[in-house]
Parts: C-alpha cells; structure tokens; sequence
C-alpha cells in the first residue's frame, strides 16, 4: 500500500511541478485578475488567463494532453491558430461590427492609423538588430501595431515556434493601452493641443458605406496581396453589415462566430505557454521589443499629427494620432479619456475611430508586405 500511495503520489502533477510552472500559474491567474477585476479587455484576458493555467498542468509526455503533443485535443484545437484559420474569422467579426463611416466622413485622418505603422517597421529593425532571424524579426515588429488576430496571423506563417510569446505580449499590450498610452500623449502634446475641438464630420451616404468596403478590398489587396485572408474577411463582414439584406449574416459573424472563436483563440494562446517552452531569454527579449514597438507606435501617430497641424489651417486634435494603433476600440476610448481630463465637453471618440479603423487595415497591410518579403 505504501509503494503505491507513493506511486499515486508521483504521478501527480504536484510532484511534477517546478518553479516554472508557478510562475506561469501566477501570471495566468494575473491575467484574469486584470480581466474581471480591471476590466482590460476581459473578453481577451480571460480565456488567455485560464489557457495558460490549462497549459501550465504538468503532465506526462505521450499520454495526448499537452497542446504539442499531436493527438492532444487541446493540439486540433490549436491547429487553428498554427494555421492562421482564427484570425480571419475574427476580421470577418470585427468587419461586421464596425461602421467605416467616421473614417469615410474625413479621409485625412487615415493618414494617422498609416503613421502608427512606423512602430512594425522600426521593431524590426531593431528585433534584427539584437539577432532574431529575419522571419522572427518581422512576427515581433508585428506586435507593434497592437492586434492580436494580425499578430498571430503572421507569426504563424513566419514563425510558428514563437506563437507563444508573440500572441501573449500582443494581446497584453492591448489589453494595457488605458495603461501605456496616456503618459505618452501627455508628454508629447501641449495642454493647449490636447484642448483642441474637432470640427462636426460630414453625414456619410449609405451608397458610399456600401460602395467602400469593395473599392477599399480591392484598392488594398492590389496593394499588398499577401493581406487578402485578414483584409478581404474585414471589408466582407463591412459589406454585409452596410448592404442590409444580409443582416441575418452580419448578425452571426459579429456574435456567434467571433465569439467562438475568440474563446478558441483565447484558451489555446495561452495553452501554448507552457513553461519549458515559454520561459526563455527569448520570450523576455520579445516582450521588451513588443512594449518598445507599442510605445514607437502611439509616439509616431502623436507626432505625425502635429507635423500635419503645420500645413493645415483647421487644426487637428494631435491627441488622434494614438488612435493610429489597431487597438480596436480602446484607443480610441484612452483619446476620449485624455482630451476629456483637459474639458469634459470635448467629445473626440467619434473622430478618434478613424485613425483608429484606419490602424486595423494599416497594419494588417503591414503583416502583408512583410510576409511578402519574408516569404
């Protein structure tokens, strides 16, 4: 009886603990922490929270429950970040749920979601510059543009074995954008800029919101055809939503669909950390590139809008140029926060979700080029 009270023992997962599962343990339930009790994109942090306590349970090699072993179910589930299949179908999602018209009513604000992608680009070089491989390089650079779906997407076709770290600091750095963007905005605009008031945006017509999604496809697949799966899925759910007659469509890609596959995407991210796999100097390195490459991003949004303000004679909010980041729709909200500590009656949300939009299709175009090139 002893020897197998001891045996039973053993093969507990108690037994098979390190330190490292502890620490992955602390950070999944962290996550979930900041997802119920602060809010930061819970619907995010949760599944991604209690996938890496799933993936932090140790346990035997070969018995089919680790994510990586092949006839794991948590690995066929995975399959579908590995093959890039979720994040298209989440753009399908967020296309449904968007209205480009804010964006449509002033195109020049586009011009600032463009500059945001100056972050994906400076990364890497910079992730090239420390060692990281040209593949690798490009799926950090990515982060910087502060969406998830477009993170992994690219990650997945450029380098795979980082998945892992790559998705966890994007969507952690999306999830903290109420975190790290203020103090950036704040130091690189003036009170007098950030009090600036938007004029009114013209009233968009329904033809032009269901015209744009196939001209704005079309326009940006030539331009980068490596973008189609995430840009095409984006201005599809745009056209049934705009179009009406497909209302029954829209309506599931933007709950049913999205919402599964969020909760598949959240729970098998977090999975993949496992602690042997995740806790390297590697992954350490990537979120510190990832927190660079965000916070390059918001400053070259800010600092592109005041060089705008030189040449234009109604003046812009300079602080719309943080909503440059794809951050969907958080910031945009951490603009309207920052403009309304400075006069609560200056309403900037409505002009900060063009640059903000704009930041979706700018950086998804981004992930485009650079698998073009990579590839």
């Amino acid at each position: 009886m002893e020897n197998m009270f001891m045996d039973f023992i053993s093969n507990t997962g108690f037994a098979m603990a390190d330190y490292r599962h502890i620490i992955m343990i602390i950070i999944g339930i962290t996550f979930i922490y900041l997802g119920i009790a602060k809010h930061y994109e819970p619907l995010l942090l949760i599944p991604i929270g209690f996938g890496i306590l799933m993936g932090n349970i140790p346990v035997f090699k070969g018995l089919g429950l680790g994510i990586y072993e092949d006839n794991s179910v948590l690995h066929y589930l995975y399959f579908g970040v590995t093959s890039g299949v979720y994040p298209p179908l989440i753009f399908l999602g967020i296309g449904a749920m968007t209205d480009f018209s804010t964006m449509l009513a002033r195109p020049l604000l586009m011009l600032l979601g463009a500059a945001a992608q100056m972050g994906i680009f400076l990364t890497f070089l910079g992730a090239l510059a420390l060692g990281f491989a040209p593949n690798e390089a490009a799926a950090i650079g990515i982060i910087g543009g502060a969406d998830g779906p477009t993170a992994i997407f690219l990650t997945a076709k450029l380098a795979p074995m980082l998945i892992g770290p790559i998705a966890v600091a994007a969507y952690s750095y999306m999830a903290l954008v109420p975190v790290i963007q203020p103090p950036i905005m704040r130091l690189l605009t003036s009170r007098q800029e950030r009090l600036i008031r938007m004029e009114e945006p013209r009233e968009v017509s329904k033809l032009e919101k269901i015209i744009f999604p196939i001209i704005g496809f079309l326009l940006c697949c030539f331009l980068a055809p490596a973008a189609l799966p995430l840009l095409g899925m984006l201005f599809f759910g745009n056209l049934l939503k705009e179009c009406v007659v497909a209302e029954r469509l829209a309506q599931a890609a933007r709950t049913s669909i999205i919402d599964s596959v969020t909760i598949l995407l959240g729970l098998t991210v977090g999975a993949s950390t496992q602690a042997d796999v995740f806790l390297t100097p590697q992954s350490v390195g990537i979120f510190v590139l990832g927190a660079a490459s965000f916070c390059v991003a918001t400053a070259s949004g800010l600092l592109f809008a005041k060089i705008m303000n030189m040449f234009l004679k109604v003046k812009i909010n300079p602080l719309l140029g943080a909503a440059g980041v794809s951050a969907v729709p958080d910031s945009a909200r951490v603009v309207q926060m920052v403009g309304q500590e400075e006069d609560p009656t200056n309403f900037l949300l409505m002009h900060a979700m063009a640059p903000n939009i704009s930041g979706v299709i700018g950086s998804a175009i981004g992930a485009g080029v650079l698998w073009s090139f990579m590839s």
